[in-house]
């Protein structure tokens, strides 16, 4: 197992950071690989926003939930699918496709999973920040985004001071279809069940008595971010 694979398997999401700040080499080197990710058709619709002023961090922390690792970590980055750049060239872009939606999340996961591993592989640790979606308007206010710029997630990054225990994920067995989608194998999921059972239990911290088959029927039974429709439409994405 080479040193890549051994940092892609040994992923954690960190929430707890020590006071060390991120060398400014380092920081660039993690922008530098999200920035090499792999391009749809080579349009580039991303961009990073690097956020540093401590009252912006605060309110971007409350908007998310109050995530106080928001405010705590050594780095935040909001990654942002991007086509407001394109229409600055071409003013008559044809904009606001479906296709270019899913281009844009497409793109934008691949530079964020590219730079938290670029600052795992450096002793760092981060954690990804869907929370920055529960009011994308104020954070749109707050980061100043104009249309065509979309907020999918924020990251923190910064030195560990804990590291939690690896949480297991779902078996290949499960994941991985064979020329074809294949129905849910009930046995193997029981199985993976009574492991997140055996694994929220023994942890040192937010103990949990449930199952990753319980947690998914909560997840799925309420609405979620029911307002992200109209948000996305006015930025001007999926709207034909």
């Amino acid at each position: 197992m080479n040193h890549t694979i051994e940092t892609i398997l040994q992923h954690r999401s960190i929430r707890h950071f020590t006071e060390q700040k991120i060398e400014a080499e380092k920081l660039e080197l993690i922008l530098r690989c999200a920035n090499a990710a792999s391009s749809s058709s080579f349009i580039q619709c991303s961009s990073i926003i690097r956020v540093t002023l401590p009252s912006i961090r605060a309110k971007l922390a409350e908007l998310a939930g109050g995530q106080a690792y928001v405010e705590s970590a050594a780095e935040f980055l909001v990654f942002c699918a991007d086509f407001n750049r394109h229409q600055q060239i071409q003013p008559d872009a044809k904009l606001g496709f479906t296709e270019q939606t899913l281009i844009g999340a497409v793109d934008t996961g691949l530079m964020g999973q590219n730079a938290m591993l670029a600052a795992e592989s450096m002793g760092l640790g981060g954690v990804y920040i869907g929370g920055i979606r529960n009011d994308p308007q104020q954070v749109t206010e707050l980061l100043d985004l104009p249309k065509h710029v979309l907020p999918l997630f924020g990251m923190c990054l910064g030195y560990p001071a804990k590291m939690p225990q690896l949480k297991p994920r779902l078996p290949l067995s499960i994941v991985i279809h064979q020329e074809r989608y294949q129905s849910l194998d009930k046995q193997e999921l029981a199985k993976y069940d009574q492991h997140i059972q055996a694994y929220y239990a023994s942890r040192s911290s937010n103990n949990k008595q449930t199952s990753w088959s319980e947690l998914i029927k909560a997840t799925l039974s309420k609405e979620s971010r029911p307002f992200m429709q109209a948000y996305i439409n006015g930025q001007g994405f999926n709207i034909k």
